[in-house]
């Protein structure tokens, strides 16, 4: 997204924009932080907010952004009702990912959760009937897809998927995704006034920049912000 819709808006104004790329969702925070980067975009809001006070950090979202849903993904299944007994589903393993995680596989009628539990931090002790026994297997997130091959289902965080190659459209389901878990810019919070951050703002509101995810990025869920200025 970074490349195809934000990099060119951004080049236009007069900006040289570098982008790189992590496996891990580690290090994006921390190289903001260090000042190696000027902005990130891989996570969403209550991630962020749970990092940056783990981690002492001092940052800033943006603006959220279309993002591609988390979807349970198998080679050796077809379809929900193919899974067996037993089946073992590799999850992330930060606690607010694999939040996600358990409430899809829920929604998909596998799992039914504590009605108590918060549904943004439910965790596998919040499970209160496991219809189909299924053991779960926490994985760093960037490694998920290739556990596709290994397990018998992955839960993929849509942006790992993407960076694999996968298509979401071969997800078996995917996410119902509140507005909280779309993607953000992020900046140091010393930065957030800064023209350059202005312009990353202006960028992403653009019509050029939506006219690119409505052709390049099917299946991206739209912000709250931009399906109300349609309205």
């Amino acid at each position: 997204m970074v490349n195809k819709a934000i990099k060119p808006i951004l080049e236009k104004k007069g900006y040289q924009v570098k982008v790189v790329e992590f496996s891990d969702y580690i290090q994006p925070n921390l190289a903001l932080a260090n000042g190696d980067l000027d902005a990130n975009l891989f996570q969403h809001k209550i991630y962020m907010e749970n990092f940056a006070k783990e981690n002492n950090l001092d940052l800033s979202e943006v603006i959220s952004v279309p993002t591609a849903p988390m979807g349970i993904y198998s080679k050796k299944f077809k379809s929900l009702d193919e899974v067996k007994e037993g089946s073992q589903i590799a999850i992330p393993n930060d606690p607010t990912n694999a939040a996600r995680a358990f409430l899809i596989l829920q929604d998909a009628g596998f799992i039914k959760l504590d009605p108590a539990a918060n549904p943004l931090t439910v965790s596998e002790k919040d499970i209160k009937e496991n219809v189909k026994n299924l053991q779960f297997k926490p994985i760093e997130a960037g490694q998920l897809p290739r556990a596709v091959e290994s397990v018998d289902l992955a839960a993929v965080p849509g942006n790992f998927a993407l960076a694999a190659k996968m298509n979401l459209l071969d997800a078996l389901v995917l996410e119902k995704m509140p507005d909280q878990y779309r993607n953000r810019v992020v900046v140091n919070t010393k930065d957030l006034n800064k023209q350059f951050v202005k312009d990353i703002k202006e960028a992403v509101e653009s019509e050029e920049f939506e006219k690119v995810i409505d052709e390049q990025f099917k299946g991206f869920g739209k912000p709250e912000w931009m399906l109300k200025r349609k309205q």
